[in-house]
């Protein structure tokens, strides 16, 4: 559901800057495009990408840093 969405997106943006929170909430709760994105943000599309992709990376590396510490 839509809340179930928004709370996956609080969770996954503790620790993000104001810009990064913006950029997912706007790709996956807007559904905006990374080129809509950078209209908004005045950015390239290519900037927001870019963004985009080290905010993926740098949840994956939490989230096994999480699984590490559950599973030992």
């Amino acid at each position: 559901t839509n809340l179930e969405k928004r709370e996956l997106v609080e969770l996954s943006t503790r620790g993000l800057s104001r810009k990064e929170k913006l950029i997912v909430i706007l790709y996956y709760l807007e559904e905006l495009t990374m080129k809509e994105i950078g209209l908004v943000l005045d950015l390239s599309e290519s900037r927001v990408c870019q963004i985009h992709h080290r905010i993926l990376f740098r949840l994956k590396e939490t989230l096994e840093r999480m699984r590490e510490d559950l599973l030992g």
